[in-house]
């Protein structure tokens, strides 16, 4: 099964999805700030990469760009999972290459099918 790294600083939401999608039989990696994750990203290549925007030290948007300058996991699909729903904010998000964008609070079924409708590529 296909393995998901989920980005975010809110520890309550990440125990959430990680329950929610390991139950759908994904294997999960977390990562807590912008760093970690692009260490992460680079190290263990997951098959997609759920990123929040507001973290602290280095923001989604900076991760998700030096993702995608990298040829090591520039290839790895990125859904934008943030309260950002500024349309500018969901404009920037996909034009530094993010595959898809879902804003908080979110539909955990929704959320699931954009996971699998990028992961089936």
């Amino acid at each position: 099964m296909a393995s998901i790294l989920i980005v975010d600083d809110d520890e309550l939401l990440l125990r959430f999805l990680e329950h929610k999608l390991q139950a759908k039989g994904y294997t999960i990696i977390t990562a807590t700030d912008g760093l970690q994750a692009l260490e992460v990203a680079s190290e263990q290549k997951p098959d997609l990469i759920l990123l929040d925007i507001m973290m602290p030290d280095m923001d989604g948007l900076e991760v998700l760009r030096r993702l995608k300058a990298s040829p090591t996991t520039d290839g790895i699909p990125v859904l934008m999972l943030t309260a950002r729903k500024l349309e500018q904010d969901v404009v920037v998000g996909l034009s530094l290459g993010a595959q898809d964008y879902l804003v908080k609070p979110f539909m955990a079924k929704e959320l699931l099918m954009r996971i699998q409708k990028l992961l089936e590529g």
